[in-house]
């Protein structure tokens, strides 16, 4: 003969259920933080409860603040739906206020950023005269330099340039 073993309702109610009513039982006007949630919740349900109890706990908490079943302000736990929960704010600072008599002042008709350099007519106008000629394949020449820059002097004969400094061995020694 094999015996049926048949499955028995669990002695304690599911976690999101446990910490609902734990909140609201503690009935704490600031909302109520993990640490008084689990003590209530173990002096409850003493011997029932798993012995992953802490980590069931702290993953329920997480999973219903994630759905909007309860705000989390200030380390300490609401009901969504409770009248005196504070308003959910969203990330970041928020605005300063601002004074409704004060005069409203005009934006500046300044940008943000860096001013764009000024456009040269010149390039302006070959950029134009290019816009429908092909690019040469191939990298482009060196420009011509221009007069006034430091330049090498040529040589007395124009074939080599004449090296400067001593060069003859008596001059040495």
């Amino acid at each position: 003969m094999a015996t049926e073993e048949v499955a028995k309702p669990s002695p304690i109610p599911p976690y999101p259920e446990m910490i609902l009513a734990a909140i609201e039982d503690l009935g704490d006007k600031s909302g109520s933080n993990k640490s008084a949630i689990s003590r209530y919740i173990e002096g409850k349900y003493d011997g029932d409860l798993p012995p992953a109890h802490a980590s069931l706990l702290a993953a329920h908490l997480a999973r219903m603040k994630e759905s909007g079943e309860l705000v989390f302000v200030k380390n300490n736990y609401f009901r969504a739906d409770a009248p005196d929960a504070p308003p959910k704010r969203g990330r970041g600072r928020p605005p300063k206020a601002r004074d409704p008599g004060a005069p409203v002042s005009p934006p500046s008709g300044r940008g943000r950023g860096r001013p764009p350099k000024p456009k040269d007519p010149l390039d302006a106008a070959v950029k134009q005269a290019t816009a429908g000629m092909p690019r040469a394949r191939g990298r482009p020449p060196k420009k011509a330099k221009t007069e006034g820059g430091a330049s090498p002097a040529p040589a007395g004969d124009g074939s080599t340039p004449v090296k400067r400094g001593l060069t003859d061995a008596a001059a040495w020694g």
